[in-house]
């Protein structure tokens, strides 16, 4: 046998030996359809899950939106059932508590992700990064607590009001709140860049600060967003802690130093001895809220989509 003959052969044996048999084939496939099926099964539990909550609550609110209309509903000032059911000003108090929020906690949170991931040393930022895992794990009522105890009473002697239950305490409330979530995934997003782009900056000449604001951030822009977007919901479906400071006076308020009541706390509050007519306002009240957050969510989606580009 020839020496071109021999390695033809050899090469033949490799082949047939690399080349997978038919039925490890078919026991891939098998594998992989089997996950394909569980991957599609759970995205249609998501959705199906949404559809059906979605219908029940707008099914049970059809009755109060016959009764009082949705104008009635959406744009009026007066929440006195069985006869009103305006909520208006609990939609205002939820947008005024929630921007407030975001106000409060979004630099802060931000500013925090960033000293974690890219300033401060390992042994300091290992510390600090389980304690903000601990705050996310702290219950609302608990939040709830510390805003009646602490801030309640220091709004009371600090802007002399006869009552700290004000809309301030539920910012600083709701502030603190979504600070886990938007420092967890901001961190995420920014130890997300590639490396390369922080060395090439570096290498040019330019400052850490200049390269972590410049270039770090606006790199994982997309990610900080996403935090912002789940800080946003946690603030706007917050309930205990805010039925405990913001005081839940179902009227229209003048300043951040009133007392008022969101959709969630009137949702909370009422829901136990409502009936007829008055629990169907309830539901779209809940009706107001899942709109009123599928718009926000959709917007700053879009817009964080379209910075992207």
């Amino acid at each position: 046998m020839t020496i071109a003959n021999s390695e033809k052969l050899m090469n033949t044996e490799a082949t047939q030996v690399n080349k997978p048999s038919l039925r490890t084939k078919k026991r891939i496939d098998w594998k992989e359809r089997i996950f394909h099926g569980l991957f599609l099964t759970s995205a249609v539990i998501g959705i199906v899950s949404l559809a059906v909550i979605a219908y029940f609550i707008v099914a049970e609110s059809i009755p109060a939106f016959q009764e009082a209309g949705v104008s009635g509903i959406v744009l009026g000032t007066d929440w006195l059932p069985p006869a009103l059911f305006g909520v208006a000003t609990m939609i205002v108090a939820s947008i005024v508590s929630t921007l407030g929020a975001v106000v409060v906690g979004v630099p802060v949170g931000v500013l925090t992700a960033i000293f974690i991931a890219e300033i401060a040393p390992k042994r300091l930022a290992d510390i600090i990064r389980p304690a903000v895992e601990l705050l996310a794990g702290i219950p609302s009522v608990v939040y709830g607590f510390f805003g009646l105890v602490i801030i309640v009473p220091l709004i009371q002697n600090v802007f002399q009001v006869p009552a700290g239950n004000t809309i301030l305490a539920g910012i600083i409330v709701l502030g603190i709140m979504i600070l886990p979530t938007v420092i967890t995934v901001s961190e995420t997003s920014i130890r997300a860049v590639p490396r390369a782009y922080k060395e090439g900056s570096l290498a040019l000449g330019a400052s850490k600060i200049f390269t972590i604001f410049k270039l770090l951030v606006p790199a994982a822009r997309s990610g900080i967003m996403t935090g912002v977007i789940l800080g946003i919901g946690r603030a706007l479906g917050e309930t205990m802690a805010i039925i405990m400071v913001m005081g839940n006076a179902p009227a229209m308020p003048e300043g951040i130093l009133d007392s008022a009541r969101t959709l969630t706390a009137n949702i909370a509050i009422e829901m136990s001895y409502a009936s007829g007519v008055h629990a169907n306002a309830l539901y779209a009240t809940g009706v107001v809220l899942l709109v009123f957050i599928m718009m926000l969510n959709g917007a700053l989606l879009y817009l964080n989509r379209e910075k992207a580009k």
